[in-house]
């Protein structure tokens, strides 16, 4: 469908810079997208693979540590948004090792609520306090974000999921058990009020 579109030029749009483009091409460019934008879980299921080939050195690759994670969360009885955020937290190590847990919180960000997002962006500084110290640095640096509505939760995702699950004879759920989350997530509209920080917490999730 994406490839007949790119070959179709009734399909394309006529202007060649932006502030050139009509209503009526943008809202026809909104339509056709359409079915690109329903195939978003699929992506994110195509990129997961990928962490097969991703960040070395552990007892097990990103992908396994992935599926851990989620195995966890999900035996732990959290709601199907935790379990998906597990499962995708370090979806951007490949691309972006020193700053994995940006590109994956930008990815769930507009279908998950503001909580959910704002663990998966600073899960790596809360996983630092089982390792900062040894490399010279703050373990303890997490405790800037003392007080936040969201710190929690956070302590605990790492603590309970994400820094355990480094475990080669580890049980874990196979990742069909998953995609009927990460569809269900992804199907979502995105930006929905579940987004939204309540106004007298805004300040605490910058």
């Amino acid at each position: 469908m994406v490839e007949q579109i790119l070959r179709d030029p009734r399909q394309k749009a006529s202007y060649t810079s932006m502030e050139a483009g009509t209503k009526e091409e943008y809202l026809k460019e909104l339509e056709i997208a359409k079915p690109f934008r329903a195939r978003t879980a699929e992506r994110v299921l195509e990129q997961l693979s990928l962490l097969h080939f991703g960040f070395p050195g552990g007892q097990v690759d990103r992908y396994e540590h992935s599926l851990q994670t989620a195995t966890r969360a999900f035996r732990d009885g959290q709601d199907e948004e935790i379990i998906v955020a597990a499962l995708l937290h370090d979806l951007g190590d490949r691309l972006a090792p020193d700053n994995h847990p940006e590109v994956a919180a930008a990815v769930v960000k507009p279908y998950v609520s503001w909580q959910t997002h704002w663990v998966v962006l600073q899960h790596g500084l809360f996983q630092g306090y089982y390792y900062f110290h040894h490399y010279g640095k703050n373990r303890n640096e997490r405790d800037k974000f003392r007080g936040h509505p969201a710190y929690q939760t956070c302590v605990d995702f790492c603590a309970k999921y994400d820094q355990v699950s480094n475990d080669p004879n580890f049980d874990t759920m196979p990742l069909s058990a998953f995609i009927p989350m990460i569809q269900r997530v992804f199907s979502r509209e995105p930006w929905g009020a579940i987004t939204k920080a309540p106004v007298e917490s805004e300040r605490a999730v910058a």
